[in-house]
């Protein structure tokens, strides 16, 4: 962890006097890295922006966070959740990548895009159980990589309750808060950029050798099916 360790030995003292304050921090430093990862490990479930939308996230490994975060969604246990990590190398972790033509990832992540692959045997079993793939997210926002590098993989979803719009602002969502460990905010993107982040990322199924599938088009859709048939896969319909 290097310089970071000062910071999150110091980070649950912090975060237990500030919560007595508020529970809004700005996405800034390694310090509010430092508060992010350490709500995050114990339990809470915090919400971040992204590269698109706001998105609400636990930590993968743990179970308790995984139903935290259903229930505070309101969301079908039977709806899978994707995850975000922090770096593409590390991709083949957690989903199948064999088939996959060389670079592919690298080249598109990170980016406003979720990877639909085959899970491996390393993600938690009682993550998505009932599915025998996974969306894997890099978003295009070190803030976020770099908490999940300390944490591990995070369970990510939109910071909504279900069949709500997304989220492009915190006060969006302002009726979750009471339930949320943290509200981290991106001060440096301007509204005007945030509007066409509505839509979210978008999602493509790559579960296929020599096929994709656009599960939903939205934040750079056209871009990447324009590089997918370029690199020579078809799409399965």
């Amino acid at each position: 962890m290097g310089p970071m360790t000062a910071f999150l030995d110091g980070a649950l003292e912090e975060v237990e006097t500030l919560n007595n304050f508020s529970k809004h921090y700005i996405c800034k430093g390694r310090r509010s890295i430092a508060l992010a990862a350490t709500l995050l490990q114990q339990g809470e479930i915090v919400a971040f922006p992204t590269d698109t939308i706001y998105g609400l996230a636990g930590i993968v490994s743990d179970n308790s966070s995984i139903e935290k975060l259903y229930k505070i969604k309101g969301r079908d246990e039977n709806k899978p959740l994707s995850i975000s990590i922090n770096n593409a190398n590390m991709i083949k972790l957690w989903g199948v990548v064999d088939h996959l033509p060389k670079e592919l990832l690298t080249t598109i992540l990170p980016g406003p895009y979720t990877i639909i692959l085959k899970r491996t045997e390393n993600l938690n079993p009682a993550f998505n159980p009932n599915h025998d793939t996974v969306g894997i997210r890099i978003p295009n926002f070190s803030f976020i990589n770099c908490v999940a590098e300390i944490v591990g993989p995070l369970a990510l979803t939109s910071a909504n309750v279900s069949n709500e719009p997304n989220c492009i602002h915190a006060s969006e969502f302002k009726h979750l808060w009471p339930k949320l460990g943290g509200i981290f905010y991106n001060v440096s993107l301007n509204d005007r950029l945030k509007k066409r982040f509505r839509k979210g990322s978008t999602i493509v199924d790559l579960s296929e050798p020599g096929y994709y599938k656009i599960v939903r088009f939205g934040v750079g859709g056209t871009s990447l099916i324009s590089f997918l048939r370029k690199i020579g896969l078809k799409d399965v319909n």
